[in-house]
């Protein structure tokens, strides 16, 4: 089958082969055949290094498709259900989960150095965060794959697989955006955008795009935002339209110097809300006495803040009310072949979500 595989973590071009195969299915997998995936911004962090993958890989995590075998001992899910895939499935079993925080199980991590393709010649190659999302298909972990209803189109089921369920559920669940209250949110991308529509939903009455790139403020404008400024513009925004600085302030970029200007536009008492998957040596700095002062809440969101499965569920529920777009967010639809030409696209920071059809 063909695949996008990134031979060297520094890289930027992928090599798209015909060679690949999936490695046998097992206890406990299931094949899937891949039927659209989304580039996420993390799929460029894990090429350069920023995010850990080891290489030889095939990246993509954001898909959709059908399942077409089970393996032993797989209950719940059969030949031509239509799935997302799942980058990081809870195990149901550890402390985590225990406490009603799958999105925090681990168990998961130890398949990251077990690959999950090999070249016909039997060489290995791994599948980024044991997905693999950029080949035809994939065998995963059962629970990696969520049935969603056979009406659900993959273009939209793909999105939800990682970025839309990371931002909605940023504001639904980790923030819990208050009705009235005022967001900015850093960074409209495809993750950034799914914020501002999740702090729609929850009924904020402002809501500040923030990107240096004025195509990207304008789509974050059609998806709910009432006002869209460059960054260096957020400071004046936030004494024109709040009292002291904004209730929530979302970053979605993963850069330290982006989360210190969310913790500045934030009031005294308001919530940074931590989106972006930022690199482990990049550090930002508080002072105690700040922290103290002005009790700003920080919190983290890692996919969405809360258990993945129902988070996904009521995604496709807000979209099935209309109360928010999923097919608007996928702005290029490329076939597997051009997907490097996509990734650059998103480098020099265009469009907000590109597709890859596999038909």
């Amino acid at each position: 089958m063909r695949a996008a595989i990134l031979h060297e973590t520094g890289q930027e071009h992928l090599e798209v082969r015909d060679d690949v195969e999936t490695v046998p299915l097992g206890p406990g997998t299931v094949r899937v055949r891949l039927r659209a995936a989304g580039l996420c911004h993390s799929d460029l962090s894990a090429m350069s290094g920023v995010l850990p993958q080891p290489a030889p890989f095939v990246p993509g995590h954001e898909g959709a498709g059908d399942v077409v075998e089970a393996g032993p001992g797989v209950t719940g899910l059969e030949p031509g259900d239509r799935v997302v895939l799942c980058w990081m499935p809870p195990c149901g079993a550890c402390p985590h989960c225990r406490r009603g925080q799958g999105h925090l199980c681990t168990a998961s991590l130890s398949r990251l150095r077990t690959p999950g393709f090999r070249f016909a010649g039997g060489t290995g190659l791994y599948g980024f965060y044991s997905v693999g999302a950029f080949a035809e298909e994939v065998v995963v972990a059962a629970g990696s794959a969520l049935k969603v209803p056979s009406d659900v189109p993959y273009e939209v089921a793909a999105l939800v697989g990682c970025g839309v369920t990371t931002g909605v559920g940023a504001a639904v669940n980790t923030a819990a955006v208050a009705p009235g209250s005022t967001v900015a949110v850093i960074g409209c991308g495809g993750v950034g955008v799914a914020a501002v529509q999740g702090a729609r939903v929850c009924g904020a009455a402002r809501i500040v795009a923030v990107d240096p790139v004025a195509s990207r403020r304008e789509r974050a404008l059609a998806f709910g935002a009432t006002d869209a400024v460059a960054p260096e513009e957020l400071r004046a925004a936030g004494r024109r339209l709040t009292e002291g600085g904004f209730d929530y302030v979302f970053e979605a970029v993963g850069r330290s110097a982006t989360v210190r200007a969310a913790y500045d536009a934030a009031r005294r008492g308001g919530a940074v809300v931590v989106v972006g998957a930022g690199a482990r040596d990049d550090r930002v700095s508080f002072s105690l006495g700040e922290l103290f002062f002005d009790e700003k809440r920080i919190l983290p969101s890692m996919y969405g803040g809360g258990d993945v499965r129902r988070t996904a569920d009521r995604v496709l529920d807000l979209w099935r009310a209309g109360r928010i777009d999923l097919e608007g967010m996928a702005t290029h639809r490329v076939a597997l072949e051009d997907v490097g030409d996509a990734l650059a696209l998103m480098r020099a920071g265009e469009g907000l979500r590109t597709l890859v059809s596999f038909g």
